[in-house]
């Protein structure tokens, strides 16, 4: 859907689009939390919840923001359309395509699908590939319906084993060889099994847009990083490519793993375009393409970055690591913006990479249109102020009517194997002294005990004076782990609250993660020497962005319905969107309902 763009600079901030809006404060506890600055004030001057409580400040810098009147935060002011823009392109991938009907535009059956029947069509045979031939009863025209997937594929019969090569970290090189085909045939396949991957699961997840209930949902979201090899000799800088993933705690589904990267947009001409419109000139949020980066966009960036101070970490306690980050926040040029390009990167040659912090709104407004049916919901949240603030305004309502939480949860991942078990053995340790104390508790009473004694005793980190919980129980996934709960309103008695601390995580999008990396050769992370002046080259590593795009989308739809954990259940099945594992082949040769 294309979005519609008035160039309105004039404006304090941009206007709504596509009913979107996240121009207000970000502070759950404010009373402007979640009601927008006014486009252009009235003359009115109160400062109150309900009446423009805002000034917008920076207004001649590229990064302009508004200060909340009423707690004195600086929200980044945002551009509306570049986010419903990003919305949309990921909501395309939930659009099921509309069933066949007769192909005369003037005929009356032109929107009548061939599925309602002899009333509209009449069966005329079918053709020598197997196609079904129609003829309508109206304008007596004929036509032809596949619906066979693999039509016209030559040897068809090794779609499961190239698949399966795929999923199981076979280099494309040994793929070729395997299965005894060419490149040009596998790139081919991987467009194929990408577009019906893409098919099943919008058919499959139709029942979440139409509000599937569900009472609870624990939801662990964070970022990953994915590196594209140069293409280019004379230019041997890598193009690093960051995607946001959401994992449900209870089933392991993924709800979305999605790219800063848009396949459809020609650089040149978005280039040549942002040109003529003297984008540049304009402050972020007001421009045409706040959503992409353009060639100037990264000049600015890297000259501006150079500036910043470079935080250097140690291998400390989990507590520093979360300093360390409030620290990194107050360097950033833009706030919601993650450090996402550098000296040794570049932008994609094909495609345009989307400005990061726009795919984390994008996101979280894709997870508002799964969720409708969700009664209440929580977020756990890896420590990145642009996924808190996509979160806090996507889901805003929900806050403010106690319907949704949000977490930060922060996870040493630097500890060693001993080191791990020895935090291990500390807080099993701890607990067995707790337990003895009380011997009439059961061991989850003990432990939700511990979790509110911590409660007592937390520690207030950062600017924001935010109140972090150590973690009682650490794991080998997650060995030291603090907690932040960012939307606290005092309203829940304290078993309660310790409950919710208690299941704070970032597993379930994390095993997702290292699955991806341990099972597909393109994402194995690349080997930096120090020869590289920091570059990278990683012979399993994709040339080509898109590539890249459709595997996260194969890989999304193996992990939540072909691969099975140790209950024999895969994650849709858990969930509720499968009643068994799906097959390869059912993928493979999958049609929607409507078309069988």
């Amino acid at each position: 859907m294309a979005m519609k763009f008035t160039a309105i600079k004039p404006a304090r901030v941009p206007p709504a689009a596509d009913g979107i809006q996240v121009n207000y404060c970000k502070n759950p506890a404010c009373l402007n939390y979640g009601v927008p600055a006014l486009e252009k004030l009235s003359g009115q001057k109160r400062v109150s919840a309900g009446h423009d409580s805002y000034i917008a400040s920076g207004g001649g810098t590229s990064m302009p923001v508004l200060k909340c009147k009423l707690c004195n935060e600086f929200p980044s002011i945002k551009s509306n359309v570049a986010i419903a823009e990003e919305l949309n392109r990921m909501l395309a991938d939930l659009r099921l395509e509309p069933e066949p009907s007769c192909p005369d535009t003037q005929c009356a059956n032109h929107s009548v699908p061939v599925t309602t029947g002899k009333g509209h069509y009449q069966s005329y045979g079918k053709t020598h590939s197997g196609s079904k031939r129609y003829l309508c009863n109206v304008c007596k025209r004929t036509f032809t319906v596949s619906f066979k997937s693999t039509i016209r594929q030559r040897h068809e019969d090794k779609n499961q084993l190239i698949f399966s090569l795929l999923m199981n970290k076979s280099p494309m090189r040994r793929i070729c060889e395997v299965a005894d085909i060419n490149p040009k045939t596998l790139y081919q396949r991987i467009n194929f099994f990408y577009e019906q991957c893409k098919t099943f699961v919008a058919d499959r997840e139709q029942q979440l847009l139409e509000g599937k209930v569900f009472p609870r949902l624990y939801i662990a979201v964070d970022r990953q990083d994915y590196t594209v090899n140069w293409s280019n000799q004379d230019d041997k800088r890598n193009v690093v490519m960051h995607a946001v993933g959401s994992a449900d705690h209870g089933t392991g589904y993924v709800f979305g793993m999605h790219l800063d990267f848009d396949p459809s947009l020609d650089p040149a001409q978005i280039e040549q375009d942002a040109a003529a419109l003297n984008d540049q000139s304009i402050s972020y949020p007001f421009r045409r393409y706040a959503r992409l980066w353009l060639k100037s966009d990264y000049t600015d960036y890297i000259r501006q970055r150079r500036r910043l101070v470079k935080r250097v970490g140690y291998a400390r306690d989990v507590t520093n690591d979360v300093a360390d980050t409030y620290g990194e926040l107050a360097d950033r040029l833009d706030i919601e913006a993650p450090l996402s390009q550098s000296f040794d990167t570049t932008l994609p040659k094909k495609g345009m990479q989307v400005h990061s912090e726009y795919t984390l709104y994008g996101h979280f407004f894709y997870l508002k249109h799964l969720f409708g049916g969700v009664e209440k919901m929580r977020f756990f949240l890896d420590q990145e102020s642009g996924i808190r603030a996509a979160c806090l305004s996507a889901f805003s309502e929900e806050i403010k009517a106690r319907k949704a939480d949000a977490f930060y949860v922060r996870i040493n991942k630097d500890l060693t194997v001993n080191e791990r078990r020895q935090a291990l053995a500390i807080s099993r340790a701890e607990f067995e002294k707790a337990k003895n104390n009380y011997p009439s508790l059961k061991g989850s009473e003990v432990e939700l005990l511990l979790i509110q004694d911590r409660l007592q005793h937390m520690s207030t980190i950062g600017k924001w004076s935010d109140r972090w919980l150590l973690h009682p129980f650490p794991s080998m996934s997650e060995p030291e782990k603090a907690i932040c709960y960012m939307t606290n309103y005092g309203d829940y008695a304290a078993d309660h609250l310790a409950r919710l601390y208690s299941k704070a995580s970032l597993h379930s999008i994390d095993r997702f993660f290292m699955q991806l990396r341990r099972r597909l050769s393109l994402f194995e992370r690349p080997i930096v020497t120090s020869s590289a002046q920091g570059r990278s080259w990683f012979g399993y590593s994709p040339y080509n962005p898109e590539v890249a795009m459709k595997m996260l989308m194969i890989f999304r739809v193996f992990y939540n319905y072909v691969a099975v954990g140790e209950d024999k259940k895969t994650p849709a099945m858990r969930l509720g969107l499968a009643k068994g594992k799906v097959g390869l082949d059912d993928i493979i040769n999958f049609s929607p309902k409507n078309m069988a």
